[in-house]
């Protein structure tokens, strides 16, 4: 089926956070995607006004809402989540899951369900993973709400393709870079991107000297080896989304979205000492290496990440941020 098609709707759930309005940049940019009208269901935030856009109000927690903004969708692009937030997460990720694909069943519109997973559901560094992490592989959520829902999602979705035919597919991302965020989650500063809290592992008066020389985090395994952590650059990762819509080696899969290889951060702080002059401070972690294996993606979708390491490290360190452009997290975790 060619994306060329008229009367196409697509809904966008998460449509403000990063990924959601990077896509919808893209799907109403790009001449395949002329067509479409793109919904977006809108809580909190909400985007500016464009043509063929569409915005849709209310919680995907609540079932009228999601039932009045599927009215007419024929796509469904799932991209609303929750991170460590027990209160609200079983709402968001679970009963609104339901309630979209509870619509999107019942709909005489309907045709395509994408959903973007995550690799926490797979436990990615928290749990040992001598091999590569393949589609096949079994789930195992790290402990945590948040990795608990990514498997929850993917096994929803996975029943109703068998309970009533659904088609769709779950693009499995791990950790999504933009701008300089690469560059920020390696800081000892009080500026560092993610979870990982480096002062906490060298103490803050060390980890103020590091800061204050641009030193960075060089992350290690729990044995002392330099760590292999999966990452995707969110062009990337749009890039994916777009080519699944209406493939049909798509329908009904799960694909790993990921960089060709993860991140060696002894192989980035080689490249930092000799590209940038700076200096990598081993930091041992009670963490494991984790392969994610992204074979199906390339031969199934035809995608390829445009990323490597070199180019992630280069543009996170070239990009030169704007005062009007703050590193917002909306969530915690």
């Amino acid at each position: 089926m060619s994306a060329a098609g008229t009367g196409k709707r697509v809904l966008v759930t998460g449509a403000t956070g990063k990924v959601g309005r990077a896509t919808i940049a893209r799907l109403l940019a790009e001449p395949r995607f002329a067509s479409f009208t793109v919904r977006a269901l809108c809580h909190s935030r909400t985007l500016d006004p464009a043509p063929r856009l569409e915005i849709a109000r209310g919680s995907i927690a609540q079932r009228a809402a999601v039932d009045e903004a599927m009215a007419g969708v024929t796509h469904v692009l799932h991209l609303a989540t929750c991170k460590e937030t027990p209160e609200s997460i079983m709402d968001v990720t679970v009963k609104g899951l339901f309630g979209l694909l509870e619509a999107s069943r019942g709909s005489p519109t309907f045709q395509q369900f994408i959903l973007i997973g995550g690799d926490a559901g797979m436990g990615h560094c928290v749990w040992p993973h001598p091999i590569p992490v393949t589609e096949t592989q079994k789930h195992s959520a790290y402990p945590g709400c948040y990795a608990l829902s990514k498997v929850l999602e993917e096994v929803m979705l996975e029943q109703y393709y068998i309970q009533y035919d659904l088609d769709g597919c779950c693009l499995r991302a791990p950790w999504i870079m933009e701008k300089d965020d690469f560059k920020y989650q390696m800081s000892f500063g009080t500026d560092v991107f993610g979870g990982i809290r480096w002062r906490e592992y060298v103490g803050a008066e060390r980890a103020d000297q590091y800061a204050a020389e641009g030193a960075v985090a060089q992350m290690q395994d729990a044995e002392g080896r330099p760590l292999l952590r999966n990452f995707v650059h969110l062009d990337d990762l749009v890039g994916a989304i777009l080519l699944a819509v209406d493939q049909a080696g798509a329908r009904r899969q799960t694909f790993n979205i990921c960089m060709d290889e993860p991140v060696d951060y002894g192989r980035v702080g080689s490249y930092l000492s000799e590209t940038r002059g700076l200096r990598a401070i081993p930091v041992r972690t009670q963490f494991h290496s984790t392969w994610l294996d992204n074979s199906k993606a390339r031969f199934r979708l035809g995608w390829r990440p445009l990323y490597d390491l070199p180019k992630l490290i280069d543009a996170a360190y070239d990009y030169q941020r704007a005062s009007d452009d703050p590193r917002i997290v909306w969530y915690p975790g």
